[in-house]
């Protein structure tokens, strides 16, 4: 506490820089509470879900892992790069993105229909067929993504790893309407 600056860089440009500026007090306590609540009402959402009995017991527990170790991720690096040392938050970010996508990836091929894990759009939700198929496909995309963001993160090119991250969530939007039209 005592060797964190009063004002800590908490957001970074595209040019690795600092752009956004929190008091230590925040940085320290508000980013963690942030997290905590995203963590508490993704928890809650899931617990009050209809179908939450189809639930892949595996997915909700890497579910209840991904705030906290996001949280405990970015707080290392956010405290870090106060005390002085170097990091490029660019290649990092890419990095656990690209890491999530690649957990994500390979656990929403065996998601149950639900109203809050997986891709939930009309066709998917109105047809188990489809359901399984977009999750198969977008298991896929996400886990090809993943490697995409991992790979290329050191080139820091931010157009790459935009496309990395929204191309292998719209394809199965794609895919399950295609897959509604053909049935």
């Amino acid at each position: 506490w005592n060797q964190l600056p009063d004002s800590v860089a908490t957001h970074f440009g595209l040019n690795n820089q600092p752009d956004g500026y929190s008091s230590k007090a925040f940085a320290v306590f508000g980013l963690p509470l942030i997290l905590l609540a995203v963590h508490l009402v993704c928890v809650v959402a899931t617990n009050i879900d209809p179908k939450s009995k189809d639930i892949n017991k595996k997915i909700f527990r890497v579910l209840l892992w991904i705030c906290p170790l996001v949280s405990l991720f970015v707080s290392t690096v956010i405290y870090g790069y106060s005390l002085g040392y170097d990091f490029d938050m660019s290649y990092l970010c890419g990095i656990l993105i690209g890491v999530l996508y690649l957990v994500l990836g390979n656990f929403l091929p065996t998601v149950k229909p639900n109203y809050t894990i997986g891709f939930r759009i009309p066709w998917t939700l109105n047809d188990p067929d489809n359901w399984y198929h977009t999750h198969r496909f977008g298991g896929k995309c996400m886990v090809i993504g993943g490697i995409i963001m991992i790979l290329t993160s050191p080139l820091q090119n931010m157009w790459i790893l935009l496309a990395a991250a929204i191309v292998p969530c719209l394809l199965p939007a794609i895919y399950s309407y295609l897959y509604y039209r053909k049935s």
